[in-house]
């Protein structure tokens, strides 16, 4: 065990006191319920913490809002593109962008949230230094330098949006994501380059063979370690593979949070290959690249789209090497396009969280 246990001893201890604290959304204030074997009062809903980064975790947490109202997110600050890029770059802050598409996808589909929803993702079209910039970018670096503290500055754009649920960072460091990828070049197609920043290694036209992160033992956020430990289900992916999905089993002290956690844990699929960065995967691949980046890290169920699934067998075996089930359920847009409809998503979670979760009922 390594040295960073200790800590998360610590933070399981303070749970009831990190997770009661908190200001933002439906679940504002909720004290923390014991686990440990004791039963959840009639009526609980599951405590849910969901990992991810761009539209992915947005369409997971437009899912998720639909089902609980404890409900948080730790959302990975690797980008390093667009605006976030551009802010990241001239004041040295943590990319807000991630962290704003999940509050987005948190709001409500009241006036209030969506009225929201769509101020805080406008973008500026102009000649000048505002060109592209999200609004909701700029609402969130400003109450970061006014309040100088990262959760606290997002449970209060939380707030103001209504929002359902908690956004946290992964990290309170701005991190570097390199990749090491084959063919990166197509001049050199056999090569094994280095190929630095999320935005490059998302694009690139090789084959990604692993990622890393610079720093490679980057600080944790505490309140994100206590939501992982004190979950009922953790849910990771859907998501772009490399650049938001496997980046929070790099963070040291979230995996470890992640492996000492009692809580069950559901991987999503994506609906398909990812264009330059997963290009050619199969659903199994995905899951024996986690694997490889995350070797102790188990698993409960893994949940795909049976239309996305050409081999049921070989899927299903992958999984049992990470030590879960596979759920199959339709869960995309009726449009033909590669996205997650939230109504059937919600509903593939909460048939998972009823047949595979250790209390219940939620409702």
């Amino acid at each position: 065990m390594t040295e960073r246990t200790p800590r998360l001893g610590r933070l399981r201890r303070m749970v009831p006191e990190a997770r009661s604290g908190r200001t933002a959304g439906t679940g504002a204030g909720r004290p923390a319920e014991a686990r440990g074997g004791r039963p959840r009062r009639r009526g609980a809903q599951p405590k849910v913490v969901a990992l991810g980064g761009g539209r992915g975790l947005s369409a997971s947490l437009a899912a998720l809002r639909r089902i609980t109202g404890d409900l948080t997110a730790v959302v990975t600050v690797a980008d390093d593109g667009g605006s976030s890029g551009r802010l990241r770059d001239e004041l040295g802050v943590l990319p807000p962008g991630d962290l704003r598409k999940a509050l987005a996808a948190l709001c409500g589909d009241d006036d209030w949230g969506q009225t929201w929803a769509r101020v805080i993702q406008h973008r500026f079209t102009s000649q000048g230094d505002l060109h592209d910039h999200a609004v909701g970018n700029l609402l969130i670096v400003a109450l970061w330098e006014q309040l100088g503290d990262h959760v606290q500055a997002l449970d209060l754009v939380g707030k103001l949006l209504g929002a359902h649920g908690r956004v946290l960072p992964m990290s309170a460091v701005p991190l570097e994501l390199q990749a090491l990828v084959k063919g990166h070049d197509p001049e050199r197609p056999e090569d094994v380059d280095t190929v630095r920043g999320q935005a490059t290694v998302a694009l690139t036209p090789g084959e990604v063979q692993s990622v890393h992160l610079v720093p490679n033992d980057p600080p944790a956020v505490p309140e994100a370690l206590a939501a992982v430990l004190d979950a009922d289900w953790v849910v990771l992916g859907p998501g772009s593979w490399f650049s938001s999905v496997i980046p929070h089993l790099l963070v040291p002290e979230l995996l470890d949070a992640l492996t000492e956690t009692k809580a069950r844990k559901v991987l999503s699929l994506n609906l398909a290959p990812q264009p330059g960065e997963t290009d050619g995967f199969s659903p199994q691949r995905h899951l024996e690249v986690l694997g490889r980046h995350a070797p102790k890290l188990a698993l409960d169920v893994v949940l795909a789209d049976e239309a996305a699934v050409p081999d049921r067998d070989s899927l299903t075996e992958a999984a049992k090497r990470l030590g879960a089930a596979v759920e199959l359920a339709t869960v995309a847009r009726t449009d033909g396009t590669p996205r997650h409809d939230p109504e059937l998503l919600a509903a593939a979670y909460d048939r998972i969280f009823r047949m595979h979760g250790r209390i219940g009922p939620w409702r």
